[in-house]
């Protein structure tokens, strides 16, 4: 029996959203999109049952939760990290030919998304007993595991399942880059405007700490507390608030950066037409599957380190992980593996100990750039894959025959680089911008930029089809 016959009756007890039996109109999926959102949002703010209110996950982890659209201590807890783990690992098995799948094929595409479904449950129960195992909400007694697990599994089935909603019609675009995007948009706008505090003597927020500084300073003629604001140790402050927005204006640029490739009609007498590559050719794909490998690897060593190596006495577990408990927080020791994945917090960090910053940015360079390739190779994106789409469509390259050999040697001379270039450049923006403490880090302002920028796009083609019905039925066919 073949791996797909013996999947197919599990497929079919898994829980399922079926897609829309009527075309679904732009206001429509606004509306579901919006309220997925609201619910992924109040997920958010739900603490799990069992476990002291504020005892949270790993501290640590913050820069990747923005990644994974997490939030420590809730039912978020696990964000989309089965989701996109399922995904980066079904890509791989398919794109090795592991896997043996033709994904233009109705029911190679049925196999696969059901197997992804599976896979993302499979991997939200492990993550789940990685959180409770590894020690994240402290001592547990069996009874309460189980009840926190439980709450964690199901939590997750939710939130894929919100996800295939979205991707099959009831909403714009996918569950995942919604739920990226508001928890970053969240992320920043109670960095930016949140009054509690005072921390440093100053509230929370970028904003209000300004109020305030400049109402002190004024009252008492003491400037001095502006520099408080202007640089504040793991704090947000001013700094943050300028390098995130012009990072923000870089990345909406680039996004719109493209690169032309002539090419002629040839079933209309050779019109002319150009073909744009964008020059962030891969976006920011690489950067999210280094970051969920950073994830994976902090969590799983930690579990690792809390049953076999809490006193950091054996030497070769230590070159993986060694950690010691701060402030009731787990934080990892320099020497090791994890050290050197975890991103840098603020100019003090490159002050401190600039072999972290340069070690974790050539770390994430390389894997970014390791993905880039991967990804393009594995989705279609490759210059042989693209010549053989443009050749399908009617397209030739101007004065020479129509061959796809032809048309993928002349995309050797840009796609290669592209995916080179735009994976080293999604990466060391990553880096600085965490460097610079840019509100949101640096991932999230890359992450929200490239996502809104997408959905620009799709809202304007919703429209189009919308006011031009003919489209729709052009594009069916």
């Amino acid at each position: 029996m073949s791996i797909k016959n013996a999947l197919q009756p599990i497929f079919t007890i898994l829980p399922e959203v079926p897609r829309p039996r009527r075309p679904v109109s732009l206001k429509e999926k606004l509306f579901w999109s919006a309220l997925v959102v609201i619910v992924y949002l109040i997920m958010c703010e739900v603490p799990l049952y069992g476990i002291p209110y504020g005892r949270g996950g790993f501290e640590e982890l913050f820069f990747f939760r923005i990644i994974l659209a997490s939030r420590k201590g809730t039912l978020a807890e696990l964000g989309i990290g089965p989701i996109v783990t399922s995904g980066i690992i079904l890509e791989l098995l398919v794109g090795s030919k592991i896997l043996e799948l033709d994904l233009s094929k109705p029911e190679d595409r049925s196999f696969f998304t059901g197997a992804q479904k599976l896979l993302a449950i499979i991997f939200a129960a492990v993550e789940a007993l990685a959180f409770i195992l590894g020690g994240s909400y402290g001592y547990l007694s069996p009874n309460v595991a189980a009840i926190v697990f439980t709450q964690l599994l199901f939590a997750s089935i939710a939130v894929i399942l919100m996800d295939e909603m979205i991707q099959k019609g009831w909403g714009i675009g996918s569950g995942v880059n919604l739920f990226i995007a508001a928890g970053i948009a969240q992320q920043v706008f109670w960095q930016v405007f949140s009054p509690v505090g005072p921390f440093d003597g100053l509230p929370l927020g970028v904003v209000p700490a300004l109020s305030v500084a400049l109402l002190n300073a004024t009252s008492t003629g003491n400037w001095e507390i502006l520099l408080t604001v202007i640089s504040r140790r793991g704090l947000p402050d001013l700094i943050g608030l300028i390098s995130m927005i012009a990072f923000f204006v870089l990345i909406i640029y680039m996004e719109n950066m493209q690169v032309e490739v002539g090419v002629s009609l040839a079933k209309y007498r050779g019109l002319k037409a150009k073909i744009p590559f964008k020059f962030l050719y891969v976006s920011i794909i690489p950067l999210i599957f280094a970051s969920i490998l950073y994830t994976d690897i902090y969590m799983f060593s930690q579990i690792i380190w809390s049953r076999f190596n809490r006193d950091n006495s054996n030497e070769w577990l230590n070159l993986l992980a060694k950690f010691e408990i701060k402030d009731g927080r787990i934080v990892p020791l320099p020497g090791c593996l994890v050290y050197y994945i975890t991103p840098p917090r603020g100019i003090e960090s490159l002050i401190n100990d600039p072999i972290h910053v340069a070690l974790y940015a050539l770390i994430t360079i390389g894997f970014c750039m390791l993905f880039g390739m991967l990804w393009v190779e594995l989705t279609g994106m490759d210059p042989k894959s693209q010549a053989e789409q443009l050749v399908s469509a009617g397209m030739q390259i101007r004065g020479f025959r129509l061959s796809s050999r032809i048309i993928a040697n002349l995309l050797r001379k840009y796609i290669p680089i592209l995916t080179v270039l735009s994976s080293i450049i999604v990466a060391i923006i990553s880096v600085l911008g965490d460097i610079l403490g840019v509100i949101g880090s640096g991932i999230g302002i890359l992450l929200l930029a490239g996502i809104l920028v997408q959905y620009q796009g799709i809202i304007a083609q919703e429209r189009a089809l919308e006011a031009y019905p003919l489209l729709r039925k052009l594009l069916k066919s």
